[in-house]
């Protein structure tokens, strides 16, 4: 049985592939990485060309077109080997620059093909927005080949950004947990930041993902699970990430230079105390075991760290977002002499080296109640359907 055969579910991209004509005419840029497969993993954008379709240029977004750059990098590379065509990289790229940048590539429309991890501090959606207002300056096409959501699309957790802190992990009023697929994202963005940002709305297709419901995770809908980035391994990694992305913000090693980033966290401070703790608030649908590890690379590479890993039990019980926070408190209260907050630029923009944990969470809110040895969990809306805050009207799946 083909890979093809097993999928419950058909991406945007393979129907497109089915169908070129759904992009509509002209010279079309695709913005892709190495997830930009078709369900059988064949690469989409060679076999976009052997379809019939007129590419004429890629877009890489961080870690690069084919996803060797850590957090932070992209990739040096100007042509795909695999097709000859250009490669225009969007990292740390916007506004003007990003606008030149589409206009000299020669495209009528840009084609949007990336795995998003369903966070808002995943920068592939906002490299999506960042096009999106460069589309509707420029007058070029934009189409969504729209992908499953990993974690699903039955919740939203967490509050919406403050627009006064956007940065590149976060550009608009968007949940930390969204629960929607980069299509659904990109109509809701369509009718309310794009056009703040470029005067008017983008002219958006979005070629929806056949096949999914909102009740299906990674697992569910047959696709292959390929790393979106090099620290997002698993389907695992992807249902912890939007919560433990906030100990990017701290001293702590959020697991990168390990096999488990993002499920493991720990610091050189970190005692016996810290597991125990964390089991006292009989938190939904999580264990937490006390371990010891050694970053090979990142924060304390090379130092004997403690922490804890954190087991999912119940996926649908478990609450990324308000099981860090009560994370963050219990670290505060256990090690307030150690326990610090980490400053950072944010991505392409000089944030004026603000607390990297206000722009992941969206206001210096949580930090702040944090800080005064408050709960910080009552800051974490309830975990509700994504109409609630986007709109049943622009929600593409039942």
């Amino acid at each position: 049985m083909s890979t093809d055969d097993r999928a419950a579910v058909t991406p945007g991209i393979a129907r497109l592939h089915a169908s070129p004509g759904r992009a509509g005419p002209g010279r079309l840029g695709l913005v892709t990485n190495h997830t930009g497969v078709l369900p059988g993993l064949r690469p989409a954008a060679p076999a976009l060309l052997e379809a019939g379709v007129r590419l004429v240029a890629l877009f890489g977004p961080e870690h690069g077109l084919h996803g060797t750059g850590q957090a932070g990098e992209s990739e040096a590379a100007r042509t795909d080997p695999a097709t000859g065509l250009p490669v225009h990289d969007t990292y740390r790229c916007s506004g003007e620059r990003l606008d030149a940048l589409l206009l000299g590539s020669g495209v009528d429309a840009l084609v949007y093909d990336l795995q998003d991890v369903g966070a808002r501090c995943y920068t592939y959606v906002w490299t999506m927005f960042d096009l999106m207002v460069s589309a509707a300056r420029t007058g070029v096409r934009f189409v969504v080949a729209d992908r499953p959501n990993p974690l699903g699309g039955l919740v939203s957790e967490g509050p919406l950004l403050d627009e006064a802190w956007a940065s590149f992990v976060g550009r608009a009023a968007v949940p930390v947990r969204h629960g929607l697929t980069c299509g659904e994202l990109a109509l809701h963005l369509n009718t309310s930041a794009v056009p703040r940002a470029a005067g008017r709305a983008a002219e958006l297709t979005v070629i929806e993902a056949a096949g999914w419901r909102r009740a299906m995770d990674a697992r569910a809908t047959g696709l292959p699970w390929i790393a979106p980035s090099p620290n997002i391994p698993t389907p695992a990694t992807a249902a912890v990430y939007p919560g433990t992305c906030l100990f990017e913000g701290t001293n702590l090693s959020e697991g990168r230079g390990t096999t488990q980033p993002f499920e493991i966290v720990g610091a050189p401070y970190v005692d016996a105390r810290f597991a125990p703790a964390l089991a006292e608030l009989g938190l939904p649908g999580v264990h937490f075991r006390d371990l010891r590890f050694v970053p090979a690379f990142h924060k304390h590479a090379g130092r004997p760290l403690r922490g804890v890993q954190l087991h999912v039990t119940d996926r649908e019980a478990f609450a990324p977002v308000r099981t860090a926070v009560a994370m963050l408190a219990v670290l505060w209260r256990l090690y307030p002499d150690d326990f610090a907050w980490h400053t950072a630029d944010g991505g392409a923009e000089d944030t004026g080296h603000r607390h990297f944990v206000d722009l992941l969470w969206g206001s210096d809110r949580l930090r702040r109640t944090v800080d005064a040895g408050d709960d910080p969990r009552p800051l974490c809306a309830p975990p509700a359907p994504p109409g609630r805050w986007a709109g049943d009207d622009l929600l593409l799946y039942p």
